[in-house]
């Protein structure tokens, strides 16, 4: 790569600090089931031998995890998730394998959780002591990278770019300048006395040969991971929520909204301005018109336009119809 007339290029004029971590939410070493309900003063029910790895939420769980539910719809898909500690507020039939906690508020409980194990801590240095950054890669002036951070190698951050903490980037990876990567998730709980705020305990995950441009910005998981698949390409100011899946391969233009949990599979192409909902699939190569509204799922390998988004061909029978309306009026329903 280049050398850039002015970025440090060297661990002597600039610190390549830390070790490469692989931090997600899990916990750095199994906890007893028991702990945790002895923690969060929750009854246990079923197996009280498990292990509890880590925590996600009921979207991203796997066996070992600890997710949550205050109602019944989502008591239900924990019940079957593959999660292997579920905190709910009402007591159920324990499948196999699996242990309830039951407590008054499981979000508190979940919450508190992850502020145990993934802890507020402020930054109060340009570039923390914990981030790890490979000697070649290339940091301008003004770059902000937060604790636990892992840049690899041949990567170029522009400057006044922000890396939060835990994101994880990968290898040939170029950030443009203003790129805010590692926010905390829009996620809020409602209260009787309002909104309460989850500690964002996920990251973001950026594989190799990504390019994210100027002004992006990516909200990093609540618990699980916010990922941008190898060899995809963001334009400007283009914004990804909290635990959204992007695939490799994609290309998404600017002023782009995809909303939090929303999984885009490889090849996807999203033209200026689309609006994705949250937790929407696109399917693998389907391509959607500028300014168009994503608010169900789409198949792949299809073109899409409009508010909601439909196929381009219907669209088009659509507003050719509509284009004949004033005529139909005036020759079919007046008086």
């Amino acid at each position: 790569m280049p050398t850039i007339p002015g970025a440090p290029q060297s661990g002597a004029d600039h610190p390549r600090r830390g070790t490469p971590t692989n931090d997600d939410m899990k916990f750095p070493q199994p906890i007893p089931v028991a702990e945790i309900a002895q923690k969060i003063n929750a009854t246990l029910i079923g197996d009280d031998s498990l292990m509890a790895t880590g925590i996600n939420e009921i979207h991203k769980v796997e066996h070992g995890d600890i997710t949550f539910a205050d109602s019944g719809k989502y008591a239900r898909q924990c019940l079957t998730s593959a999660a292997s500690i579920l905190i709910l507020n009402e007591k159920a039939e324990c499948p196999a394998g699996k242990a309830l906690l039951i407590c008054d508020q499981p979000f508190e409980a979940y919450d508190g959780l992850v502020r145990q194990y993934r802890p507020f801590r402020p930054l109060d240095a340009v570039i923390s002591e914990s981030a790890f950054i490979h000697p070649s890669t290339i940091i301008e002036p003004g770059v902000t990278i937060g604790h636990h951070v892992v840049i690899g190698k041949n990567c170029y951050i522009q400057a006044h770019a922000y890396i939060g903490e835990y994101t994880h980037i990968g290898d040939h990876v170029t950030i443009q300048a203003g790129a805010i990567l590692g926010t905390d998730a829009f996620y809020f709980q409602k209260t009787e006395t309002g909104l309460k705020k989850w500690r964002s305990g996920g990251r973001v995950v950026i594989e190799d040969r990504v390019d994210i441009g100027a002004g992006c910005t990516i909200n990093r998981g609540v618990s699980g991971d916010t990922i941008i698949g190898a060899g995809t390409k963001l334009d400007c100011q283009v914004h990804v929520g909290h635990g959204a899946v992007i695939g490799k391969n994609c290309i998404i233009a600017g002023q782009t909204g995809i909303g939090g949990k929303s999984v885009l599979e490889d090849n996807v192409v999203l033209y200026g301005q689309v609006g994705v909902a949250q937790r929407v699939r696109i399917g693998q190569g389907a391509v959607v018109s500028a300014k168009s509204g994503v608010s169900k799922n789409l198949e792949g390998g299809k073109a899409y336009f409009g508010i909601p988004a439909a196929e381009i061909r219907v669209r088009q029978r659509e507003l050719a119809a509509l284009r004949l309306l004033p005529q139909f009026y005036k020759d079919f329903c007046r008086e």
